[in-house]
């Protein structure tokens, strides 16, 4: 996006602010990690197991600029969640919390297990909810701060695949909504609901994939990072929406 086109929806410097974005080693994640640096932010890298990228990911963000800090933790265990906001406090308060990490299993309900959907619910929707709400109490009454949730088409149109995924994301789109009322009027809180960004890591079928998107193709990067900087630092009087950038996916039929 073009200087002129901020300036035209009144974008704001994240120059001295910080941002956290967990599972932000690779793939989506490292993207809105380098947006929120290009955007002047500070940012905080959580990842549990990719380390290697996460170090490379951090040399990005120095490379632009900015301090960049790495913080492990992983998701599947409430302990190791409660731990994440205080050490990411270490390093400064917070001005914005964006929730990536999650994971995506191909389960249909038959196939669905009280492990498989615990798991799912807890990294996907438990997670985002007790970091939010620690994020929250973190941000002074005087100042402002934001969450944004990552989500999926699906979250809205649920089908009769990925259940336990499915499931979470609706519940993810849900908590969104309802915290934008609860944390009103100085945190701001939103979501991005995706469509087909990147192929899958599995190496399933990816053009398969793409006959069903009235766009005809994958999402673009950059588009990803574009609408995700809107919310990030766009117009404050924004909270409780749910951006789609799917391709038209969400109303196809």
């Amino acid at each position: 996006m073009s200087r002129e086109g901020r300036n035209l929806i009144n974008m704001f410097d994240l120059t001295g602010k910080t941002v956290l974005v967990t599972g932000g080693a690779r793939r989506i994640g490292k993207s809105l990690v380098m947006a929120s640096a290009r955007a002047g932010a500070d940012v905080i890298i959580h990842y549990h197991q990719s380390h290697a990228d996460a170090e490379a990911t951090r040399s990005a963000v120095l490379a632009l600029g900015r301090q960049a800090h790495l913080l492990c933790a992983d998701l599947s265990h409430p302990q190791e969640v409660e731990a994440v906001i205080p050490q990411a406090l270490g390093w400064g308060p917070l001005f914005g919390l964006v929730n990536n990490a999650s994971i995506f299993g191909q389960i249909d309900w038959k196939a669905t297990d009280l492990e498989s959907w615990n798991r799912h619910l807890m990294i996907n929707l438990s997670a985002p909810f007790m970091l939010s709400q620690a994020f929250a109490r973190s941000v002074p009454a005087e100042t402002t701060g934001r969450i944004i949730n990552i989500l999926d088409w699906r979250a809205l149109r649920p089908g009769r695949d990925h259940l336990p995924y499915t499931i979470s994301k609706a519940g993810l789109a849900a908590l969104t909504r309802s915290l934008a009322q609860s944390l009103a009027p100085n945190i701001t809180v939103n979501g991005l609901a995706l469509g087909a960004v990147l192929p899958p890591s599995d190496g399933g079928d990816s053009q398969g994939l793409l006959e069903n998107i009235p766009a005809g193709r994958w999402a673009r990067l950059e588009e990803v990072e574009q609408a995700f900087e809107f919310l990030l630092r766009g117009p404050a009087y924004i909270t409780g929406e749910i951006i789609h950038l799917d391709g038209g996916v969400m109303w196809y039929d």
